[in-house]
């Protein structure tokens, strides 16, 4: 979020009050184990597209992330929701899935200076012998291995030694530790919360942003909460957890941080035996505490996150198995998905793609009645979120 300006101790102020509060409405209205915190995916769709794509100051973001939960909220009112989960193939699904982990990958490897921009190769290979590569490269090889060793807590671990490691290869001045250790203080949120604005934002940009965002939340809630739900034995609680995570997304916006999604580490509760929403307000209470140590928080390096980054997007990387890439129609969209997001710096256009072309090679081939009228018409917004970019 710093990358999109928001300042960073406000920032983290913001994600946690978001993700605890988020965890609360989905124990009480829910009353699932889920939970609920923003996105690594959705973050980078905030910062590099919104932000850094569409021009967007970060104020005017919030104030789309807002938005993009008012209609979230309106969608899990009605039947949509449900035929939305149902419209979208599980090819396309899997294909986003992997799409925002490479763009993850992508991003840690810059984040953490292995890669830069060339003009010639359009990205580069930076030096071995630069500090903050051997970090990022070490601190990812202490990731790998901590996870794959099961040792509880493993990501953060990762983060403490990968921040050690900074320290003492001198990837980052002694002086950084001292600055950002300095103490923690609510003043600096004031100028994030409740900070929404659309003023200066055109009319056709406004509605390419509220209209792109919204469809990739949806998107990302429905099938991983579909699933969540599924390894709970709660499938009949999807409406009303779609609800409480719409109700965050809103509240996202006025807290000032990206909008919420269930995450993937529900099913750690999950495994663990957690079957009611009571799972979701221990964790809400948990993500509270986590304000005691904020003062740590700030002198975490570049070089300590960006290989969590890059970690989790190789997580993402086993949903390519449940595509079928023998049958083209289906295989040559979700390839077009997972290329164009990271490649084109954008989720929303990798998605649209995706949709696009996956209907037009099915009506090509003869096999349009596959598809279900509902994506025909998404397919269609799409083709109107380019045409509108053009304007």
């Amino acid at each position: 979020m710093a990358d999109a300006g928001i300042p960073q101790e406000a920032g983290i102020i913001a994600t946690v009050l978001a993700s605890a509060i988020g965890c609360f409405i989905m124990g009480w209205w829910g009353k699932a184990p889920l939970i609920i915190a923003p996105g690594m995916g959705i973050n980078a769709m905030f910062t590099y597209t919104l932000v850094q794509g569409m021009g967007l100051t970060w104020q005017q973001a919030l104030a789309v992330t807002m938005m993009s939960g008012i209609c979230f909220i309106a969608i899990s009112l009605t039947s949509l929701v449900e035929k939305l989960r149902t419209a979208i193939p599980a090819s396309l699904q899997e294909a986003i899935s992997v799409g925002i982990g490479l763009m993850l990958v992508l991003i840690g490897l810059q984040k953490g200076g292995v890669i830069v921009s060339d003009r010639s190769a359009i990205i580069a290979v930076q030096s071995f012998a630069d500090p903050g590569v051997l970090v990022t490269l070490l601190t990812l090889a202490l990731t790998c291995i901590l996870y794959m060793r099961n040792v509880p807590g493993n990501l953060l671990l990762a983060i403490i030694g990968g921040t050690v490691l900074a320290y003492l290869f001198g990837a980052v001045p002694p002086s950084s530790a001292a600055a950002g250790g300095g103490g923690f203080s609510w003043s600096t949120y004031g100028d994030v919360f409740g900070q929404v604005t659309v003023q200066g934002v055109p009319v056709t940009t406004l509605i390419v942003a509220v209209f792109s965002l919204t469809l990739v939340i949806v998107f990302e809630n429905v099938g991983l909460i579909s699933s969540q739900l599924n390894m709970s034995g709660r499938q009949e609680r999807f409406q009303r957890v779609v609800q409480a995570n719409a109700a965050t997304v809103f509240l996202s916006g006025i807290l000032g941080t990206s909008p919420t999604v269930s995450t993937v580490e529900a099913a750690a509760g999950i495994s663990s035996g957690g079957r009611t929403g009571w799972t979701s307000i221990v964790t809400g209470m948990l993500f509270l505490v986590t304000f005691i140590a904020m003062p740590v928080i700030t002198v975490v390096p570049d070089q300590a996150v960006a290989p969590i980054l890059i970690f989790i997007g190789g997580l993402m990387m086993p949903a390519v198995r449940n595509i079928s890439f023998e049958r083209q129609e289906e295989g040559l969209p979700a390839f077009f998905t997972i290329a164009f997001i990271p490649l084109m710096h954008s989720i929303v256009d990798g998605i649209a793609i995706g949709f696009i072309s996956y209907a037009l090679f099915h009506l090509a081939v003869g096999k349009g009645r596959e598809v279900k009228p509902l994506f025909y018409l998404i397919s269609l917004l799409f083709v109107m979120h380019f045409v509108l970019q053009t304007i």
